[in-house]
């Protein structure tokens, strides 16, 4: 919706109806992600894409008739469609479209999605999209896919009722409903995480929010930039990290200022390698205003030349994670160079050093598991302990 959101906050404010269609799935090569948005207007106008060019005449089609009928519909295209060719996707790929009406009766609480997207503020909007009934899994009323559906004496609701109904998750509230209290802190609790990574896609649960269950399916909109994840230092454990980073929804740079070793052949899991000194390059990220408090930091360069610079940097930042690998010997020379730089005993505590937690790693992609853990710990707020030896919530509250 971010690519269209101009026009649909035009058309919403004029009082207009709008038909959206949404990518919620794909698969194979696909040729637009989920989130992708088209829309056509009062007027007939479509602005914004689904596929690329693919199947936008069926789409535009299919929009015009939910606005006639108020009725939303999941629509899947594939190249394995007896309509393939008449559609237009032939690139093999496989995608699931929502289209459903947008007014200011069906949508009450966009104004306050639209203030949040330009605000930069985080919002995720949870769209239920499908639901089940009897042991199949429908979308306007019709079957979506085939299959038998669990259900149980906890599975009741009306189908009609559920679908269309939605919930803006907000960091610090939610607006709407799904259907009950229960399937509402369910899903602000799941698709908060989805938040803080920047995804979008898909959830399922039972009718009263057991995790479980698949007869909802919820289509998850994060609108939020993907945090950083820099990892400083181009070495085998840094390309280890660096997929470790990308697979948890991390945008992930890698730095060095050895050109030699930082490229792309040999970090190709990260969205970007720099050559560049570590400490410069930290502090002009920090000055263009591309770091924030999600933002984790990495620094494996096992050289004082280097790690000591950038870590002076990063412990002066508001940053959510900053580690540096190394022996203890490494551990305690650096806190000397540090102190001697003018860091306070408060900036040092804040250094994950040495990094990870004791898991016995050996390889790099056991040490790469190892400092994820303490990232998702240090985010979350987890005890990094045993779940086995622990009483209480397993999920903390966020």
């Amino acid at each position: 919706m971010r690519d269209v959101l101009d026009d649909l906050a035009r058309w919403w404010n004029a009082g207009e109806t709008v038909g959206m269609a949404t990518v919620i799935a794909t698969w194979r090569s696909a040729p637009r992600p989920a989130g992708a948005t088209m829309l056509v207007g009062a007027d007939g106008t479509a602005v914004g894409s689904v596929s690329g060019g693919c199947v936008e005449g069926a789409v535009y089609e299919l929009a015009t008739s939910v606005v006639a009928t108020g009725v939303p519909v999941l629509q899947r295209y594939g190249v394995s469609d007896d309509d393939a060719f008449a559609v237009g996707l032939t690139c093999g790929g496989i995608l699931d479209v929502y289209v459903e009406k947008i007014s200011r009766e069906t949508f009450p609480q966009f104004d306050m999605v639209v203030d949040a997207i330009r605000a930069s503020t985080p919002v995720a909007v949870v769209t239920c999209v499908a639901a089940a009934k009897d042991g199949a899994v429908v979308a306007a009323g019709a079957p979506l896919i085939e299959g038998e559906v669990p259900t149980d004496d906890a599975t009741t609701g009306d189908p009609a009722d559920r679908l269309g109904r939605r919930l803006i998750i907000f960091e610090d509230r939610v607006e709407g409903t799904l259907g009950n209290d229960r399937i509402d802190d369910a899903v602000a609790d799941d698709a908060r995480g989805m938040l803080a990574t920047g995804k979008t896609g898909t959830l399922k649960y039972g009718y009263d929010g057991e995790r479980r269950g698949d007869e909802l399916t919820l289509f998850v909109a994060s609108y939020h930039a993907q945090p950083r994840m820099i990892v400083f230092g181009a070495i085998d454990f840094a390309a280890a990290v660096a997929r470790m980073g990308a697979f948890l929804g991390y945008r992930v740079t890698v730095c060095d200022a050895r050109p030699v070793f930082a490229t792309k052949r040999r970090f190709p899991d990260a969205h970007e390698v720099i050559v560049a000194w570590p400490h410069r390059y930290l502090q002009a990220e920090s000055d263009a205003g591309r770091l924030d408090e999600r933002t984790v930091v990495c620094v494996l360069t096992h050289d004082p030349k280097f790690d000591a610079p950038v870590l002076e940097v990063a412990l002066r930042l508001p940053l959510a994670y900053v580690g540096a690998m190394g022996s203890r010997r490494t551990h305690d020379d650096r806190l000397d160079r540090l102190r001697e730089a003018g860091l306070t005993e408060d900036e040092l505590s804040r250094l994950a050093s040495p990094v990870g937690l004791d898991l016995g790693a050996r390889t790099p992609e056991e040490t790469a598991v190892s400092i994820a853990a303490e990232v998702i710990s240090a985010r979350w707020g987890g005890s990094g302990e045993r779940l086995t030896a622990r009483e209480g919530r397993i999920h903390h509250e966020v």
